[in-house]
This record gives C-alpha cells, sequence and structure tokens, in this order.
C-alpha cells in the first residue's frame, strides 16, 4: 500500500504531506497492506504508521513500552513483571503483541517485510493451552525508522497468524552519515535506573552504487523491587483497600502458608506421643503464639494442626524480590546493497539481539502433590519416626535467582530488480531465536539424603524462621554445608528456528482499465520452523525422586515433571493479488470521484495439517475528493503452534470435584452420610463419622488434588477468521491552507473466530463424567482407580454403579469454543508547516471496544443443555469463561492516545497523552456481587529539545523529558495493579544527548 508517513493516524488513506522534522522523510514510502510496489492501490486499509517524531513523543526505550503507547495494542501477557515467579512462563527481557486483544498467535509480525522468528518459550493463556509471540523487546527503538500497523486481517497477503492484523518494523538504512546518542533516565520513587547508548550510519560506496549501513544499541536498566511501591509491597493487599468495603475479601489476603514454619504429617497417619501429648498432624510456630501443644525449645512449640498461625503466614514480598529485572541489551543490525548492473541489486541484513536479565524470586517452596518422607532418623526429628512433609518454604535458602538470557540472530540475503516492467525480488532468510533460564532450586534426592543423617548436619525442617519478623526471611538455618549440597540449578532451554526462501514478482501497469493501470503481484514462499523446549533433567523424567514411602516424582521440591518437546513443520504458499482503478477522477463520474478495488488470495501447504487457501477483498469509494469510504472483508486463519500439536503429556494439579461420587452420597441419604445436597459436594462436605465407610471420603474422593495430564494434538486444525470492516476518510479541501492540513477517520470491524484452541478442563470432564454415570456409562477422559470396598459400599442402592478414585483426567488440546470481537476506531490528524511560528502537528489515535463475546465450546454447549434441562445439579458450576469479556482486565473498552509537536527553528517540543478506561477485577467480589473497579487512567509525556547549530556543538541535540508527568500510580486493582496493561511505576524522567556528523 502506497501512502506518507502518518503519526499515530488510523491508515494514511489520502495523499499526506510527509512530517517535517529533525529526521529525512521521503514523500512516498511501501507501507504495509499490499505486495504490488509502485501501484495506485487503494487506500482502502487501515493502517496506523509511527514515525520516528511520534516514538520519541512517547519516550519508550524498548518495544514494550512502544507497544503500549498504542491504542490499538492489547494487555502484554509476556512481560518481565507478570507472571515471573515460575519457569513455565517467559520470563527475563520480553514483551508480547497483541493487537485488537484478539490474543497471543494473532498478529503477524515483519521486520522490513519480512517475518521473524518467535520468541522461543511459551506461556499459558488464559485457555490453558502454551501460545507464542514475537518478543517485542529485541525490537530496538532508536533504530526504528517507522513502525506500521496494519489493522485488518491479512493472510491472503502474508499468510498465516495475520487475523488481527500486521505489525512491520522498518528499520533505518541508506545512510550516508553517522549519529551518536546516549539516554539516561530514572522511575521517580524506585531503584530502577536506566542508560541507553546508540550509533547509527552508514556510507555510500561506489558513488552511490552501494551503500552500507549499521545500527547500534545497548540498553542498561536496574532492576525495581517490591519495596519500591506500596502495591507491590506485600503479599496481603488488604490495607490498600481500606474503607472500600472490599478490604475483609478473603482474595485479597496473599499471604501463604508455606513458610519455613513448616506443615508435617506422621507417616501412614499414625499417632506419636511427645511431651504428654498425642500428634497426628503438627506445624512448628514460636511459644508466644496460642496453640501450643508441647514445647520442643528455643522458643518453639508443637501445635497440632497443619494449619500455620495467621500470625505465621508468609508475606514473601518482604523478601525485598524483583519486580522488573535487570536487563543488559544489545541489538546490532547491518544492511547493505549493491548494484550489480542497471537492472539487478543485491541486498543483505544481519541482526542480532542479545539480552542478559538478573531476577530475584520468592524462596523455594514445596508443591503439594509432591510428599517427601522425613526419616525418623533424622537428627533434628522431634518423634523419631517417619514423618511426611506436608507444607514448607525454605526461607534458609534465600530468595531464587533468577538469570534469563535471550538471543535472536537474523541472515538475509537476496537479489532484486527489473525485467520488462516487473519489479522482482527474492530472498534467503534464515532466523534463529534461543533462550536460557537458569533458577536456584533443591534436588529431592540430596535433600532426602541430607534429611535422613542423624548427626547435627542433617537438613533441618524443625526450626521455624525468624522470631522477630515472622512472616519472611529465616534467623536460624540449617547448616551451609547442607544448603550447599541440597541446591542445584534448574535449567530451561529452548529454541525456535525460521528458515525462508521467497520469490516475488509485481508490477504496476499489468494492463490499462478505463480508470487507470492494474496492479498485480504473484509470489511463492517456502519456510521450515522448528521448536525446542528443553526441560531440565531432574523435571523432564531423566533424574526422578522416588520416595521411602514408594511414590516417585520429579527431582525438584517445587515442580512436577514436564517432558521435553519439539516440533517442525515446512510450509509452502503461493499468492496473487491485484489493484484495480475502476473509476479515476479524469473520468468525471458523478458521486465517484474515484473507485478502487483490492482482490488477493493465498494458498499455503503444512506438512503437519495440510492445506488451506484464504481470500480477500477491499474497496475504496472517493464520492468527492476529500471524502471516501473504505470496506474490506477477508478469512484468515491462525495455524497451530508447534508445542500445542508436539507437547507430550504435561501433568498439572487442580482441586476438583467429583460429582459422580457426591451423586451417590446424596443418594444414599443425609442419615448414612451427612450430605444433603449438592452444594456441599467440595471442600465445604465434612462426612459424617456414623457409619465407617464414609469417614475419609472428604479425604479421598469428594474433593482432591485432581492430576490433569495435558498433551499436544496431532489433528489439530487452525483457528479460523472472517474479518470485516467498513472506514469512512475525511479530508475537507474545502478549509483554507493556512489552517493546514486535517485527517478525519472512523473504521468499525469485526473479526469472528472459530476453532480456537483450548482444553475442555479437567473440571468439565469430571461433570461429563457425572453427567453420563447417571445414564449407565462414563468419561474414559476420567481415569479412575478400581472401585475398593468402601466404594462398592458407598454406590450400593443407588442405581449407580461403583466408581473408583479420580486418579487423572487426560485432556488434549482441541478446536473449542468460538469468538466475535467488534470495534471502532477514529482518527484525527493535523498538520501545519512552514508558518512563521514553526511547524505543528497533532493526532489523535481511539480505540473502543464495542463487543468481545466469547462462546461455550460444543461440549460446553451440551453441558449448558443438560443443566438447563435439570439433569445436572443447579449448584454445579462449570470451569471457564464465557460470554461478553469487555472490561476485563486487560481489555479496556476505550484507549487513545494523542500526540504533539512544534519545532521552531532550533527548539522543539512534543507531547504525549494516553487514555485507558476503567477495568473489571473479577478476581475481586463484594458482598453484593460486584466487581471491583480498577480506575481509569489518563498520563501524559512531555519532552523539549534543542538543536546548536554552530561551533564545536554544530548539529548536537540535548532532549530533556517526563514520561506520566503527574506521576499517576497504575490504579489499583486485587493484585496491586494490572501487571498486563500497567508499568509498576509512575512518573520517570529522561535526558538525552544526540550528535550527528
Amino acid at each position: 500500500m502506497l501512502a506518507t508517513t502518518a503519526l499515530f493516524g488510523s491508515g494514511a488513506a489520502m495523499a499526506q504531506e510527509a512530517a517535517s522534522g529533525p529526521v529525512s522523510q521521503v514523500d512516498e514510502i511501501v507501507v504495509v497492506g499490499s505486495q504490488i510496489r509502485g501501484a495506485k492501490v487503494t487506500a482502502a486499509l487501515p493502517v496506523t504508521v509511527v514515525g520516528e517524531e511520534q516514538i520519541l513523543a512517547t519516550g519508550a526505550t524498548s518495544g514494550d513500552e512502544l507497544l503500549r503507547s498504542i491504542p490499538q495494542m492489547g494487555d502484554v501477557t509476556f512481560n518481565s513483571s507478570y507472571l515471573p515467579a515460575t519457569s513455565n512462563s517467559a520470563r527475563g527481557d520480553t514483551g508480547s503483541v497483541n493487537l485488537r486483544n484478539l490474543g497471543i498467535g494473532n498478529t503477524l509480525v515483519l521486520l522490513n517485510g519480512r517475518r521473524v522468528v518467535g520468541h522461543p518459550t511459551s506461556q499459558a493463556n488464559e485457555h490453558l493451552v502454551p501460545v507464542l509471540t514475537y518478543n517485542t523487546n529485541a525490537i530496538p527503538v532508536s533504530g526504528l525508522k517507522r513502525l506500521e500497523v496494519l489493522r485488518d486481517g491479512a493472510a491472503a497477503i502474508y499468510g498465516a497468524d495475520a487475523v488481527a492484523g500486521v505489525v512491520n518494523t522498518v528499520l533505518r538504512d541508506d545512510m550516508n552519515s553517522w549519529t551518536v546518542s546516549s539516554q539516561y533516565g530514572a522511575a521517580e520513587g524506585t531503584g530502577m535506573k536506566e542508560f541507553n547508548f546508540s550509533l547509527y550510519g552508514g556510507k555510500d560506496i561506489e558513488d552511490g552504487r552501494g551503500n552500507v549501513s549499521l545500527f547500534f544499541n545497548y540498553d542498561h536498566r536496574d532492576e525495581m523491587t517490591t519495596l519500591d511501591k506500596p502495591y507491590t509491597a506485600s503479599d496481603d493487599k488488604r490495607p490498600l483497600f481500606a474503607g472500600t468495603g472490599f478490604e475483609n475479601n478473603s482474595t485479597l489476603n496473599g499471604l501463604s502458608q508455606l513458610t519455613p514454619w513448616g506443615q508435617f504429617t506422621l507417616a501412614n497417619k499414625a499417632t506419636a506421643q511427645f511431651g504428654g501429648q498425642s500428634f497426628t498432624t503438627f506445624t512448628i510456630q514460636p511459644d508466644n503464639i496460642a496453640g501450643c501443644a508441647a514445647a520442643l525449645g528455643d522458643g518453639l512449640c508443637l501445635k497440632k494442626t497443619t494449619t500455620v498461625d495467621a500470625a505465621l503466614r508468609g508475606d514473601t514480598a518482604q523478601e525485598d524480590l524483583t519486580v522488573i529485572p535487570e536487563v543488559d541489551r544489545f541489538n546490532l543490525f547491518l544492511t547493505g546493497r549493491y548494484k550489480i548492473n542497471d537492472s539487478v541489486e543485491a541486498f543483505g541484513e544481519l541482526g542480532v539481539y542479545y539480552a542478559k536479565s538478573h531476577a530475584r524470586q520468592a524462596p523455594i517452596n514445596t508443591l503439594s502433590s509432591i510428599v517427601m518422607t522425613i526419616p525418623g532418623g533424622n537428627f533434628y526429628n522431634p518423634f523419631k519416626q517417619d514423618v511426611l512433609l506436608t507444607g514448607y518454604r525454605f526461607n534458609d535458602m534465600g530468595p531464587i535467582n533468577v538469570d534469563v538470557t535471550n538471543q535472536q540472530y537474523r541472515f538475509l540475503g537476496g537479489l532484486r530488480g527489473e525485467w520488462r516492467g516487473w519489479n522482482w525480488e527474492s530472498a534467503l532468510l534464515w532466523s534463529e531465536a534461543s533462550a536460557k533460564d537458569v533458577s536456584d532450586n533443591i534436588s529431592t534426592t540430596r535433600l532426602a539424603e541430607w534429611a535422613a543423617k542423624s548427626t547435627p548436619d542433617a537438613y533441618n525442617f524443625f526450626n521455624g524462621g525468624d522470631r522477630t519478623h515472622p512472616r519472611y526471611g529465616d534467623s536460624t538455618p540449617s547448616n551451609q554445608a547442607a544448603l550447599d549440597a541440597i541446591r542445584v540449578d534448574m535449567v530451561r532451554k529452548t529454541k525456535t528456528e525460521l528458515g525462508l526462501w521467497d520469490f516475488k514478482i509485481s508490477r504496476p501497469d499489468l494492463f490499462t482499465l478505463p480508470g487507470g493501470p492494474v496492479g498485480a503481484a504473484f509470489g511463492i514462499e517456502a519456510r521450515t520452523e522448528t521448536q525446542l523446549d528443553d526441560r531440565d533433567s531432574r523435571i523432564d523424567g531423566t533424574i526422578r525422586y522416588t520416595d521411602k514411602s514408594g511414590a516417585v516424582y520429579s527431582d525438584l521440591i517445587n515442580s512436577a515433571e514436564n517432558p521435553d518437546t519439539y516440533g517442525e513443520r515446512d510450509v509452502f504458499s503461493a499468492y496473487a493479488e491485484f489493484a484495480a482503478p475502476l473509476v479515476s477522477p479524469e473520468m468525471n463520474v458523478p458521486f465517484v470521484h474515484n473507485l478502487e478495488v483490492q482482490v488477493a488470495g493465498r494458498f499455503e501447504h503444512y506438512s503437519d495439517f495440510g492445506d488451506i487457501a484464504k481470500p480477500k477483498i477491499a474497496a475504496a469509494w472517493d464520492i468527492v475528493d476529500g471524502l471516501r469510504l473504505r470496506a474490506s472483508w477477508a478469512q484468515g486463519f491462525r495455524a497451530p503452534n508447534l508445542e500445542q500439536i508436539n507437547a507430550t503429556v504435561i501433568t498439572r494439579s487442580n482441586s476438583s470435584n467429583d460429582y459422580a461420587y457426591c451423586e451417590a452420597l446424596i443418594r444414599r441419604g443425609s442419615a448414612a452420610t451427612g450430605m444433603t445436597n449438592m452444594s456441599q459436594c467440595g471442600a465445604s462436605y465434612s462426612p459424617t463419622n456414623a457409619v465407617t465407610e464414609y469417614a475419609n471420603i472428604n479425604t479421598n474422593h469428594v474433593r482432591k488434588l485432581t492430576a490433569e495430564k495435558r498433551s499436544g494434538n496431532p489433528n489439530l486444525q487452525p483457528e479460523e477468521s472472517e474479518t470485516t470492516s467498513f472506514g469512512v476518510v475525511i479530508q475537507p479541501r474545502f478549509l483554507p491552507e493556512q489552517l493546514g492540513n486535517f485527517t478525519f477517520t472512523a473504521d468499525w470491524w469485526k473479526v469472528e473466530q472459530t476453532g480456537m484452541v483450548g482444553l475442555f478442563r479437567g473440571q468439565n470432564a469430571l461433570i461429563l463424567d457425572y453427567l453420563l454415570r447417571k445414564n449407565g456409562s462414563f468419561n474414559p477422559n476420567v481415569v479412575r482407580a478400581d472401585a475398593t470396598a468402601a466404594d462398592i459400599a458407598v454406590f450400593a442402592g443407588t442405581g449407580l454403579t461403583a466408581a473408583g478414585e479420580v486418579l487423572h483426567v487426560t485432556d488434549a488440546y482441541s478446536n473449542q469454543q468460538p469468538q466475535t470481537v467488534e470495534g471502532l476506531d477514529l482518527g484525527a490528524m493535523w498538520n501545519l508547516r512552514g508558518t512563521k511560528y514553526g511547524d505543528f502537528s497533532l493526532n489523535l489515535n481511539v480505540s473502543h471496544l464495542i463487543k468481545y463475546y466469547l462462546e461455550s465450546a460444543p461440549g460446553m454447549q451440551e453441558l449448558m443443555a443438560a443443566k438447563a434441562a435439570g439433569t445436572i445439579d443447579p449448584a454445579i458450576t462449570f470451569g471457564g469463561r464465557t460470554g461478553n469479556l469487555i472490561n476485563d482486565l486487560g481489555r479496556p473498552e476505550w484507549k487513545w492516545s494523542l500526540s504533539g509537536s512544534w519545532r521552531y527553528q532550533n527548539v522543539t517540543v512534543g507531547a504525549f497523552t494516553q487514555y485507558i478506561s476503567e477495568l473489571n477485577d473479577t478476581s475481586l467480589v463484594n458482598s453484593s456481587g460486584d466487581f471491583w473497579t480498577v480506575e481509569s487512567t489518563l498520563t501524559a509525556n512531555l519532552y523539549g529539545e534543542y538543536e546548536f547549530d554552530g561551533g564545536r556543538l554544530s548539529n548536537t541535540a540535548v532532549r530533556v523529558g517526563v514520561r506520566n508527568i503527574t506521576d499517576e500510580q497504575p490504579p489499583l486493582s486485587g493484585a496491586g495493579y494490572v501487571g498486563t496493561v500497567y508499568q509498576p511505576y509512575g512518573r520517570y524522567w529522561y535526558v538525552s544527548v544526540r550528535k550527528s556528523f
């Protein structure tokens, strides 16, 4: 699509003047949306183009910060301050792309017009399936020439994953001078400081026959810690909500039962004597807290429960942990071109990204699904018989150190030229990305060895924490030899590779219609993709821990087994595109000043799931000069990623209700079982001891930690989509030229997706099993043990077949529910150049989410119909959310940005402001059933720059700026702040110096 640079505009819809500024501009540039070079193609597609001037106005120092400033971008679920505590998430220097809030993986990212390799580490989305994204922090912000965002489905042009649209990053190239710049900034009230250095430039060779250009950037950022801000300083958020009516909500109390004040159960639920008291379960606590049953010595005692006293519950945030990690980031990019002859030119790219981050996370804790036996011979074991460790945090090990190294390489070489009026281009691309996540952990095997020692160097589980501040830290650690012996590195290595060859050919004048020349483009592409997720040998099944009880687990105390995953695919594609002017201004057709259409189609063959083809059509109708209507319709698809197809069994534990068992208890009658209705099924139910066989039903059957065995699915099909948009563009030609150039845009859009990859979920599988068992069948995905004599007694006389204890639930990724998302984009742009008072520009970009409706999957619809018919008890609730999700965390109804600049001689002043409407925190509900409202925010940035034009400082510019000038803190949520939408700090100051030569 041919257009001129717009700043945060809603699409370069008509000819616009290129913004003048401190960097050179060209009158016409190729913008994402078409493969036809030089054609008079339609302006039917909404495109946001962010130029260098506007990038500077945002004050962004990373790709993550830059993309957050674009209103059409959704929440950022891959980021260093969100879900950083688990190696199952993408940690370190990461950011994600989520255009239109359609979800990770629905936006195609290009670099200089070609695909980029994805970040190799996956992370579960809201549908509990692993998704992959491009790492936006690999974008060198100060190296960008412009950022192009096509806000329309584009599978017919670019292929898979362009459901929401396309983000094309265009780097500086073809330079013939050098610029060096440096910036220093700091977030007010925190320890986070940043330093940036960049060098870019180039040189023509052989009188302009060729050019070599280089960009280098280095960033260093200090960490931000939990103690820097009140909304991150404690796991107990209740004081933050004082006076709101939500302060007593239990979900705000994030204090943990997992503390160095350990929780224990005697093996085989035996009973033992200590201090004249009988114990089966116990916890350690200071002797100045109520509930002591027996003195242990050294100011400690035993309490007859596994529930840690409220005063001892862990507050891990007080450990001074990392919110934003320390990062060192390097970007190097080299481009070159050389004209071999008058019609053929060689070109190439070399890109390198490297980042190293360091963070401190909460100390290691036990996992409820992994049990370890502390032998009776342990030197510190007060009972001198086997004890099961049921809950413990290893505070004496200190916070977990997490070091993540991200790398990305890109090599491209190609030829382009002209032949008989055709522009042709072909290139070979190889790119790979890797991540290495190294964190502290504990070998359960080694821990068991040191727990078995009968000497004082044994690991001591029974010495509690710190009496001075009992919620964190440990003033009585085990001996250093034990700590050093049990500590191991947990290493996760991931890698993705992308190899691509393409050949494309186009011409702007294939033939001529009365309205003008018809442009055409054709191309073929072959690519190969691989993904490797290499888990640590202690959790991938290579090294296992066998407990004294005979149970077998992974060899890391806080991790379930997670096998390695590898997948690869080959893709071949071919496309065709035509752009035709049907009516031109010269034809003088009434009410049709200009009419253009674009038609495209693409076919792709995947080695793992087969063939798919998608069309697109778009049109632009100028009723009169300055009034344009535009529309487009397209089909698209998101290919299931390699992990979704190839992942082997991954076990996750969740608390689940066995409704089939509860149905039997209810049918037996309350006199025997104590259960009267289905609302008691779960944690609220305690069986009566009147009948012996029911005494342990609650523990063994009704509600328990159920293992969900999730796996990839080689039969997955693409998520398919249909996109429709209508828009209007107004450029009032009647206004006097001295008032400047105005452009107003409005675009309505709707995306309908089907077959979204998800899970049926373990709780829903148990509900289906309950429904089927009532009809004499069962759900084979609910795997049970053989029914015991006690089980048979429970089911006797109920009309139901006896069911054994649930062992696990099998749940493969599958094509699930459809969703429909609808919205409205508004834009207003004004430029006034060449006045005696200088140059002015203003740009408004508005995104309004009208509808975000997630429907139930076909299997869930059957369950819902059964519930409506009364076959499923009304007290039973289904897993997963459906319905209209607007204003949920991460999906604000309104977002807008307004940027402006004024340049007069040597002075430039720029401003940028952003609005995000309120959100609903659905995890936080008051007694009236109302969600907590996360307040709307309005923030503003401001900068001023002076460029010297004489003497030693000639071509030197000094800039001083501030982001979030009013020091707005992120609005309060149940988690403290919404990490996928807001940064965890307020005002940020920076100063930069730039020198050209």
